[in-house]
């Protein structure tokens, strides 16, 4: 089955140039560094590197606490991220800068592979989440490389579309020597796709061992001083094409309300190429709109959109607003990290489409650390609620923030693995 998908793979490559070109367009970066999605890398210097895989930008966030006790605990070791998208690895410098070795993910084509794994020689390789690469995992168990796919979430769809190729998944996911699920449901989920039952282990999510301490909130004090203390601050983080209709219309309805009518509105896209087409519909629509990369300071109180963007400042932002929506959840792309607001006591509002975070949003409902609308007609008042109601705001915030500290665990479970495995 791996040799039909290779001979696919190879048929398949005019495509891929061309879709790489085609991103370009969008973003330029993606004509950057080409030869690295070849395995043609610097070697590294090093003898002993731990690989990191993380797609984009959330999964490199969420690899934030596992790379610093990484750090701590294999000083001798580099560690080396890899990314598949630009922003992903312009989050891989922001966060981590010169400590950590960065490249591009080599394209699954053997040749590639291989020449990547010539020039860099991991004694391990963690792959975030549930990136199933054929040749990647049968080049490393070939090089007795063990594999950790570690924050395994699988949702309905996903395992819908992975069982299309139930012989090629199955082969691929026993080259795997751990996997670290998030939920029992993940862990079902692998061992329906074949998963060998001895090498999946329940950790739950790295996702909540985020911890950004006392200088996140001292910044995020700052911030909003800058924002203005006094007026409401509204975030919609993370938004799609289409989404971003659905939160002006419902600010245009808040803003008629004489109690929001000094109102801010955060918006933060989820893709930087989208960043100044958003900012050019929120002119269009009437709202006086600044971008953040304009306004690192006092924000005028006349602006009513604050467009956000920048890389690396969600966390920032979430934590000095008074209530987030989480995109991606409007439209049917499942959601994103609802976590980085709950981890700062700051409630959430998000929509049907959440099977990317499926158990983590039922807990957050559970909880009472935030609320899920069916229709786009409900946002406005949803937000409404928490905005104007500081004992719920404050009660679902907390709700939220603890939710978040009494599920931390992940972290030690996923090391006590690490360690097994280098061992």
């Amino acid at each position: 089955m791996r040799d039909l998908y290779i001979w696919l793979l190879r048929l398949l490559l005019p495509l891929v140039l061309v879709r790489l070109c085609w991103r370009g367009l969008s973003n330029p970066d993606y004509w950057k560094r080409i030869k690295e999605r070849f395995g043609f890398i610097a070697p590294l210097s090093t003898a002993r590197v731990i690989w990191i895989h993380a797609v984009s930008v959330g999964e490199v966030r969420a690899t934030v606490p596992l790379v610093r006790e990484l750090m701590s605990r294999y000083p001798d070791y580099t560690i080396l991220i890899t990314t598949m998208t630009p922003t992903g690895s312009a989050q891989v410098r922001q966060l981590f800068d010169d400590s950590v070795a960065h490249c591009y993910v080599p394209y699954d084509y053997p040749s590639a592979v291989s020449r990547f794994l010539d020039r860099t020689r991991p004694a391990l390789a963690i792959i975030m989440e549930t990136e199933l690469w054929p040749n990647i995992f049968h080049l490393c168990r070939e090089r007795s490389i063990p594999v950790f796919v570690t924050n395994v979430r699988l949702s309905l769809p996903s395992t819908d579309k992975y069982r299309r190729f139930a012989g090629l998944v199955r082969t691929t996911l026993q080259q795997v020597n751990r996997f670290a699920a998030q939920s029992h449901a993940d862990a079902e989920r692998l061992y329906a796709l074949g998963a060998a039952p001895e090498s999946v282990e329940v950790t739950g999510s790295i996702k909540f061992e985020l911890n950004g301490g006392a200088s996140l909130r001292e910044s995020a004090e700052v911030l909003r001083l800058a924002w203005g203390q006094g007026r409401p601050v509204w975030l919609a983080a993370s938004t799609h094409a289409s989404e971003e209709e659905m939160v002006l219309a419902a600010l245009a309805e808040l803003k008629q309300q004489p109690r929001f009518a000094d109102m801010l509105l955060v918006l933060v896209p989820r893709h930087p190429e989208r960043f100044s087409s958003v900012a050019k519909l929120c002119r269009k629509q009437g709202f006086q709109t600044a971008l953040r990369s304009d306004t690192p300071g006092a924000v005028d109180p006349a602006v009513e959109i604050l467009v956000g963007d920048t890389m690396g400042e969600l966390p920032l932002f979430f934590a000095a607003a008074d209530c987030a929506f989480i995109g991606g959840s409007l439209v049917p792309i499942g959601g994103h990290n609802l976590l980085e607001a709950s981890a700062v006591g700051k409630p959430v509002v998000f929509g049907p489409h959440m099977f990317n975070f499926q158990e983590i949003s039922l807990m957050t409902l559970e909880r009472g650390a935030g609320v899920q609308i069916r229709t786009p007609a409900q946002l406005a008042p949803a937000v409404s609620d928490f905005l104007g109601n500081a004992n719920r705001r404050d009660r679902a915030g907390e709700a939220g923030r603890k939710m978040v500290e009494e599920n931390r665990g992940a972290l030690a479970a996923n090391m006590r693995l690490i360690e097994q495995l280098i061992k």
